[in-house]
């Protein structure tokens, strides 16, 4: 089972770190684990979120992300997104940026770090929609009860979660824009970026997020309404047209799992650059990382992992919280990568301790409730 799932991962492993000996020797073997290591670090969230959906579809789409999804993820996010942020905001042609990262890294540097603010805003309300949504519902398991109680009361409100992150994401912007004023003015024009990068990451949230929703709904109702027909016994086929709306459903639900993907991509993406500015290593680094974020999301979904630690999502949620929070921040303030990693790590440590331990709260309990049934038969007997 496990090498059935990570077989993948394991290769993509050992092609990408004789890759990187061939590239630059050992020195960039050694950048590339690195970068490996930092990519699943700050991505064990994203796959802990993207069990809890995947579990719902198929074993189709389970194959189709992590084959097509993998593409996308490894050559998309991690290869061809860093060159795209340098030719939209340095106005170049896509030739033209792929051969300044790979002929004057210094610059092409420099030009992913001025696109930052943009990345940080579109990534970071796209996560902080998912957290809110997720904080805001009100759940039969709630791990923090102290604060989920109270929340999910408040989340009967209309729009509530929209309108915090609009909140939010005016501070952030006006905030930048006074911070750019006292030190000459010279980013002023980003504080509009940020603005609009940010609506554009809450539209990109609605809309995948609203169209995977919907066909979801319809999925259920539809499964619903088959299932009370079988049991009547007046339906003898015609379900071609559940078929279809289950792969239009299974489809937005892979849509939006690859823009949770590439929002989760951007503070590994950005934070690679600590490490090493050049685009090759990079990819390779941050590549063999998302394989096994991939490998790691079916594990979690096949062995039902989520099903047996019921705060494991609870803590991811509220590590995308946290990693939101972070990006936002990361617009004017810079934030070392250790603690962006570490915050998530602690987070789903500390909710799959406490998994654990209900768990072990759970057996005792049936154990003492066994027990006494068993006396109750005893005394009767006599």
């Amino acid at each position: 089972m496990l090498l059935k799932t990570f077989g993948w991962s394991f290769a993509v492993t050992a092609l990408g770190l004789v890759a990187a000996v061939i590239y630059g020797g050992w020195t960039a073997f050694g950048i590339v684990a690195i970068l490996a290591i930092l990519e699943i670090s700050l991505s064990f969230d994203n796959a802990v979120v993207n069990a809890g959906i995947l579990k719902k579809m198929s074993v189709f789409w389970q194959k189709i992300f992590l084959t097509v999804g993998v593409l996308i993820a490894v050559f998309g996010m991690r290869l061809v997104f860093p060159v795209v942020i340098v030719a939209v905001t340095a106005k170049k042609g896509p030739i033209e940026a792929v051969n300044l990262a790979l002929t004057d890294k210094d610059q092409y540097q420099q030009l992913v770090t001025d696109a930052h603010p943009a990345i940080a805003a579109f990534g970071g309300m796209f996560l902080l929609m998912i957290f809110l949504d997720f904080i805001f519902e009100d759940r039969d398991i709630q791990w923090l009860r102290w604060i989920e109680r109270p929340l999910a009361k408040l989340g009967k409100v209309d729009m509530l979660s929209v309108c915090i992150a609009l909140v939010v994401l005016l501070v952030s912007s006006m905030t930048f824009a006074v911070h750019a004023h006292q030190h000459g003015g010279a980013h002023i024009d980003k504080a509009q970026t940020v603005l609009i990068a940010g609506i554009a990451g809450l539209i990109t949230y609605m809309v995948v997020g609203g169209l995977s929703g919907y066909f979801e709904d319809r999925l259920e109702e539809e499964e619903e309404r088959e299932h009370e027909e079988e049991e009547e016994a007046a339906r003898t086929g015609k379900k071609k047209p559940a078929v279809v709306l289950a792969g239009q459903a299974a489809f937005f639900m892979f849509l939006y799992l690859e823009v949770l993907d590439a929002s989760f991509s951007f503070d590994g993406v950005i934070g690679a650059f600590a490490i090493t500015n050049d685009i090759v290593l990079m990819a390779l680094g941050l590549g063999i990382g998302a394989m096994y974020v991939r490998s790691l999301t079916v594990y979690l979904v096949r062995q039902g992992t989520l099903d047996d630690y019921v705060y494991l999502e609870h803590g991811a949620h509220y590590a995308i919280g946290a990693l939101a929070v972070i990006l936002l921040v990361t617009i004017q303030y810079q934030i070392h990568e250790v603690i962006t990693g570490l915050v998530g790590v602690v987070l789903i440590g500390w909710s799959f301790w406490s998994s654990v331990r209900r768990n072990t709260a759970l057996a005792a309990a049936e154990g003492k409730a066994t027990a006494s049934d068993d006396k109750t038969e005893v005394s009767s007997g006599v």
